[in-house]
């Protein structure tokens, strides 16, 4: 969650459209990893295995649906930047901090992730790690396009909008 706010309030002050993006893709995370927790919670109250099954059913659709939301909001974002719309945005030093930490941490929660869902059989946090998957390449390219910006002032690659020449 405060990833999400600090990349929303970092890309609205800077205008960066990439941070905005990666702030949305924050909260569609942090709601996939509640989905899970509810499924995993249900099966620690002792509830039949019809029961956890069914619980694991409804968590692994409401995960691909998320992630499902996120490729349409990514998509929409990058078609209506492609024209040019919008003000230059300026450089983010707050967004570049949690882009590079999100970058550190992701793919450890990646992998501690698709572990657990291995070991437990969950295609609901397997949809889950997923997202996070994409949080990681998210983190990368924002950090990447932040970075370009305050370089060298290619602000094209903040919005991710390319080629990054004026």
């Amino acid at each position: 969650m405060i990833e999400g706010v600090v990349a929303l309030a970092a890309g609205f002050f800077s205008g960066s459209v990439a941070l905005i993006g990666f702030g949305v893709d924050s909260f569609i995370e942090t709601a996939s990893a509640c989905i899970v927790g509810w499924r995993f919670a249900y099966e620690m109250r002792g509830h039949s295995n019809e029961q956890t099954e069914r619980a694991e059913r409804i968590a692994s659709a409401t995960a691909g649906i998320l992630l499902l939301l996120l490729a349409a909001y990514l998509l929409a974002d990058s078609l209506l930047m492609l024209p040019g719309h919008g003000r230059e945005p300026g450089t983010s030093f707050a967004g570049i901090v949690i882009a590079g930490a999100s970058l550190l941490v992701m793919p450890v929660l990646v992998w501690a992730k698709l572990r657990t869902a291995s070991a437990s059989r969950s295609s609901a946090l397997r949809a889950d790690a997923y997202e996070t998957i994409t949080c990681a390449w998210l983190s990368l390219t924002t950090l990447a396009g932040l970075g370009f910006n305050a370089l060298f002032g290619w602000w094209r690659a903040a919005r991710n909008q390319f080629p990054p020449s004026a």
